[in-house]
Parts: C-alpha cells; structure tokens; sequence
C-alpha cells in the first residue's frame, strides 16, 4: 500500500510541470534600459508551423508550482511549503521530501514552432521536436531559463519510463558517441538527471542543426519519469549555462542562429490558447505597435534585464528598478515582496497563505491588471484575468496568484504569467537584447 501511495504522489507532484537544469544566481547590478531601437523588419526565407500537443490529465495546484520552482534555482524550499504540498495530497512532510522528489553558404531559414499548454491553466508548453535519422518526434519544453538539450533515452530503466518517447540513438544513423562526456543536473533537493551524450540531428521547426549535442538521460529524477507529456527540456539561455562536462555544449539557437535571416527568436505565448516560437524572423502580425529593445546581461547565462517600475490597476506607476530573467521554463511571476503586497492589498479578501503555499484570493473577485516598465516610455501589461491561476483545488472558491514572492528563491522571475502578454523578441546577436511589444489579449 505505501508503495501505491508513493507512486500516486509522485505522478501528481509531477503534474505541476517539468523543472530545468539547476542555474547559477545572478547579481543585483542594475541595466540601464537604452532607447527604442527601430523595429526589425519582416524578413524573406522560410516559415515553418508545428502543431503542438496538450496533456488533458494535467491538475495544477499553485503550492507545487512554487515549490518546483525552489528546486529549479536550488532554493532552500520553506517548511510552510513543504507543509502546504503535503496537505494538499494527504501526505507527510517526510513523504515530500524523502520520496516524491529524491529519486530520481547556406540559404538563410526562419522557422516557426507552436506552443500549446498542457494543461488549461497554461502551466507548461511543449513543442515537437525531431532527433535523428530517421527522425523520431519527442514532445520537448522550451526553457530559456537553462541551456541543456536533453531527452528521455533508452538507456533509462524502464521503470523510470511512464510513457514517455525516448530517443535512441543506436537507431538513428547519424547519432555519434561524444566520447568521454558527460552531463548532470543536480536540483535543489538534490535529486538529479544525468546521462551520456550523443551528436546528431535535430530539427526544430524546419531548422536543423547537423551535429547537435543531444544529452540522453541515463537517469531522471522521479517527478520527470511522472511526467509523462513532456519527453525532455530544449535549453534557450545562453551556451555558458550548459552542464556538458569537460567541455560545455552549444545551445540549439546558438549553432541554428548562423542560418537564420536574423540571430533572434521570438515568443508569443497565449492565454488558453497555442502560441509560437518564431525562429529568424518578427511576425508582424503578432504585435501592435513598436519593440522597445533593452540591454541583457548574460553572466552567468540567463535572459536577465531590468524593469523600470511597475503599476498595479489605475494606480499611478512606481518607478522602481527590477532585475529579473524572461523565463519561459517558469510558470508564474515573481516578485519582491513590497510589490506584492502593494498589488493583492487591492484586492478584497486576498493572503499570503502558508496552508496554500502562497498568495491567494476569492475566484470570484475581480482583480487588477499589473503593468511593468521597459523604459520609461513603455510598459507591458498583464491583464487581471491571467494572474487569476485558477483555484487551488478543484472546486475551491479560493484561487491562486499568478504573482508570487521571489524573497526565498533568490531571483525575481518573469515567467510564462508576463510573457504571455506581450510578443518578445530574445536576440541573440552580437550584443544580446530582449524586446518587448504589446499584442491584442
């Protein structure tokens, strides 16, 4: 029976979304945000659409969100989190944190890839993605908080494979053995993924990459085998991050960005709906107005940028510097703490609850937008409906934030709650920039 009860916990922990490499901190230094630059043109070449899949079984609960998140930056996760997670399964605190997590010349291209959520509270995205010849489709997320491109291989024990694809390399023609390399990602429970890796061909919306470094899992920690819709983690941080040893790999994007009409990627991500990742090229059918470019620091990996201030409602705008890091591997938003409270004060009935693993607030409350500087002429906007993350267990009138407090991870994070709100370019060019622009929501 306890092992039934191990297994069912570990399956539901992991529905809360796959985490990402364990990344270095960054600093607080402050980036000064630089004019507007003009905005790229649209571009000729090719365009290419994969259609996504959505996992139907998924069950969000905010508590486990916020705790995968602690693990993802190897943030000491609080007792009152620990506490909320077990409650919500039923489970001791000694189940959560000893059994769930522990085990564990060529033309220039422009590609698109669709992103569809994998569950409707849009916790996660995966895209499909093909590995080898001949090609095998594997469901990947997109991650541009971590830069290691690894898969489900069959080199796994089968008990650490619940329906996942798997690449194998033995069948694919053109995979070749990095020989003497290795790669491992340690999380912030300690538990790890680690394995071999192989040089192959991967294509991502019609852009391939001939000999791309595919890192096969020889073991994964048990919330990624109950993760049965997401096959693996395409890393879209910058190279330095990359845990390959002894010699770092290349990023997807940094080896396919020599082919493209422009070295950029650029995402739009949706409410309750698919969205795309757009490779080479802007859409300019997926933005209103103007990019406002700002300056990104690299060191020691990560999309990482300054806000200018934030607004919450009709409120007037507090200027106020925000270094964070555009993380579509991440969820939710968060942030320091006096700005939350200066947001969910305005909001009726609103917590920061322990039991729940965060803030909270009647589901039946209308809520704020929340607006953040670019510079100091332009600002996104998070429309309330999105920071409204859904209740915190099926039936509750009781629903979970979207913004929620960086204080114990260590890093403000602008996740997939801001990026859905506006079309962002990540430009990896000679001098990296991230631009933003509003879209129709």
């Amino acid at each position: 029976m306890a092992a039934l009860t191990n297994l069912l916990l570990t399956t539901l922990l992991a529905f809360a979304g796959l985490g990402s490499a364990l990344p270095p901190r960054i600093g607080n230094t402050v980036i000064e945000a630089r004019e507007p630059e003009p905005e790229l043109p649209p571009l000729s070449g090719r365009k290419y659409t994969v259609s996504q899949q959505h996992n139907p079984s998924y069950k969000f609960n905010g508590a486990v969100s916020v705790y995968k998140t602690y693990l993802k930056y190897g943030a000491k996760v609080p007792d009152y989190l620990v506490q909320a997670v077990a409650v919500h399964f039923g489970v001791s605190t000694d189940d959560v944190l000893n059994k769930v997590f522990t085990h564990n010349k060529v033309g220039r291209d422009k590609g698109s890839a669709a992103a569809i959520p994998i569950d409707k509270y849009d916790v996660a995205y995966v895209t499909p993605v093909s590995i080898g010849t001949p090609a095998q489709t594997l469901n990947l997320d997109f991650d541009t908080g971590s830069s290691d491109l690894w898969v489900f291989s069959s080199s796994l024990p089968a008990a650490q494979i619940t329906g996942q694809d798997v690449y194998s390399p033995n069948t694919s023609t053109t995979a070749r053995l990095l020989i003497d390399a290795s790669w491992s990602i340690t999380y912030g429970d300690r538990s790890a993924s680690r394995g071999n890796v192989y040089l192959d061909h991967v294509t991502i919306g019609g852009l391939v990459v001939s000999d791309q470094a595919v890192e096969t899992a020889q073991q994964v920690s048990q919330s990624f085998t109950a993760e049965t819709a997401i096959d693996g983690l395409v890393g879209l941080g910058f190279s330095s991050l990359n845990t390959v040893r002894p010699t770092a790999q290349k990023t997807w994007f940094e080896n396919v960005k020599s082919k493209l009409d422009a070295p950029l990627f650029a995402v739009d991500l949706k409410f309750n709906a698919a969205g795309t990742y757009d490779f080479g090229f802007i859409d300019p059918a997926k933005h209103t107005g103007n990019f406002t470019y700002v300056p990104v620091n690299t060191d020691p990996g990560y999309w990482t940028w300054t806000s200018t201030g934030y607004q919450v409602g009709s409120a007037p705008f507090v200027s106020q510097p925000i270094v964070n890091i555009a993380d579509t591997g991440t969820t939710l938003v968060y942030l320091p703490n006096a700005i939350l409270q200066a947001y969910y004060k305005q909001i009726a009935g609103a917590q920061n609850s322990r039991s729940y693993g965060g803030w909270v607030f009647p589901c039946a409350t209308t809520i704020p937008d929340f607006t953040f500087g670019v510079t100091a002429d332009a600002k996104i906007t998070i429309p309330g409906r999105f920071i409204n993350y859904g209740p915190v267990s099926d039936g509750s009138a009781t629903c979970f934030g979207g913004l929620q407090s960086s204080a114990g991870v260590g890093i403000n994070i602008f996740g997939d709650v801001a990026l859905k709100a506006a079309y962002v370019v990540f430009n990896g060019g000679e001098t990296p920039t991230l631009g933003w622009a509003s879209k129709p929501v």
